[in-house]
């Protein structure tokens, strides 16, 4: 048999076990699900791609939005060679073979090659600045894809070189349409199958999948294949897929978390969770923390940002805020998971229904200000040890101490105030506000100023 012919017979006998998810991968632009943003005529990338003009750029996003796929499409309708790497098992030596084939097929008057490098963020620094030469001079077109934020894993000197790119997860709708495509397509998917899958079971995969296209056509290809009866030849009995079957079919969703602090989905949900808080939101911070927890988040993190967060947006506004949050953080240490997950629920529901100020987060970072850019202040001599300014009270015009508790001056429901200098200019640094507790003190602030100017006008 002539040696294409083997070829082809192998080819076919590979694609017999190719999965679902693999079979339908888009070949043109039309096909490629969601995206929009990026896609649609008239954006960016589209631009690049009709007018051929496609220059180095990295692709980020959650798995399963189809990061491959375009790099895929993207060579095919440039009609480029693609030389296809991952960065987890490709070694420098290689890389520079596919950098020296490029240069080769410029020389030999043609487009420069195109390389993808899937996970390019597990480059060490110095194995991606291999590629930096050959990329600023276009001697290769990279495309770069990554589940991480590239501002942060990728080298800045290749990111500065190239065009980033976010890609979103599927909505509902395109995971829909991406699940009856695969039902109806008889070449690559399951059209020469009688399947009657509900709408509701569709509904599942969608809202399962988060997504993420490759989980929901395995979702279906698991709920097909285990339908067909064992030994069945010929065309099977009508395949029903029901809710039933399609949550049986696709595993628990998994959240999408890094624990470890490595990409932006830690600080992200950490921002989401705080922000909810600070915006009075119980619901909403709930949720984000449910995701942080399911994620592996150390309880402890989560405890210590709600700690902060007492002192800094809600303050003296509730003064128990803190409290809430320094117990809530000692339980943890002491409870773990799963138990601390109800005690850190507590603190996040207490703590965003308190009354909000960042007065005092405002009143240290001023004089924080003050202490870094003014002039330093000194400390009036009333005020100071006596112990290490033992000669202060037999100086010229020296002002002694007054002890406050001996005051005749008394604010109602307070107490003694007195007419010392504690400071020897004038200045205000916390103003509270008039939420919760805090207006009080802000009521306590303006008494104890009037018993001070009518004392040092007597």
């Amino acid at each position: 048999m002539p040696a294409d012919l083997w070829s082809e017979s192998r080819e076919r006998k590979r694609s017999r076990v190719h999965p679902l998810a693999f079979r339908m991968r888009p070949r043109t632009l039309d096909e490629v699900a969601g995206q929009r943003h990026i896609l649609k005529p008239g954006k960016l990338l589209r631009r690049m791609i009709d007018s051929d003009t496609m220059i180095s750029v990295v692709f980020h996003g959650p798995p399963g939005t189809g990061k491959t796929t375009l790099a895929e499409v993207i060579a095919r309708h440039s009609s480029r060679h693609f030389f296809r790497e991952n960065a987890a098992t490709v070694g420098v030596a290689r890389i520079r073979e596919v950098l020296a084939s490029s240069a080769n097929l410029v020389e030999d008057g043609q487009k420069p090659g195109i390389l993808f490098l899937d996970e390019i963020h597990r480059f060490t620094k110095a194995q991606q600045d291999v590629l930096l030469g050959d990329v600023e001079r276009g001697l290769v077109t990279l495309i770069g894809a990554t589940t991480e934020n590239p501002m942060f894993a990728v080298n800045s000197a290749l990111v500065s070189r190239s065009t980033l790119f976010r890609l979103e997860p599927l909505s509902e709708d395109d995971v829909v349409e991406l699940l009856r495509r695969a039902i109806a397509d008889a070449e690559r998917g399951f059209g020469h199958l009688p399947i009657k899958a509900d709408d509701e079971a569709l509904k599942v995969w969608a809202i399962k999948s988060d997504g993420d296209a490759r989980r929901a056509l395995g979702a279906l290809e698991v709920a097909v294949l285990s339908s067909i009866p064992e030994g069945a030849e010929g065309t099977p009995p009508t395949i029903v897929i029901d809710r039933a079957l399609a949550e049986e079919s696709i595993q628990q969703k998994a959240a999408l978390y890094d624990a470890r602090g490595g990409g932006d989905q830690h600080y992200d949900h950490a921002s989401a969770l705080i922000k909810s808080v600070r915006g009075s939101d119980p619901d909403a911070a709930v949720y984000w923390m449910a995701r942080m927890l399911e994620g592996g988040e150390d309880p402890r993190f989560i405890a210590r940002r709600l700690a902060i967060l007492a002192s800094e947006d809600i303050g003296n506004a509730d003064p128990r805020a803190i409290m809430v949050a320094e117990a809530a953080w000692s339980l943890c240490e002491r409870l773990g998971m799963p138990e601390c997950r109800i005690t850190l629920s507590q603190c996040a529901i207490y703590l965003a229904l308190a009354p909000k100020s960042n007065a005092s987060y405002s009143a240290i970072d001023a004089a924080i200000a003050d202490v870094r850019e003014g002039r330093t202040l000194p400390i009036p001599a009333n005020i100071r040890d006596p112990n290490a300014n033992p000669d202060a009270k037999g100086r010229p015009g020296a002002k002694t101490y007054s002890y406050t508790h001996n005051s005749s001056t008394i604010v109602p429901g307070f107490g003694p105030v007195d007419d010392e200098e504690y400071l020897t200019v004038d200045k205000t640094y916390y103003t509270p506000t008039t939420h919760g507790v805090e207006k009080l003190l802000g009521e306590r602030m303006e008494a104890i100023r009037k018993a001070r100017e009518r004392t040092h006008g007597a």
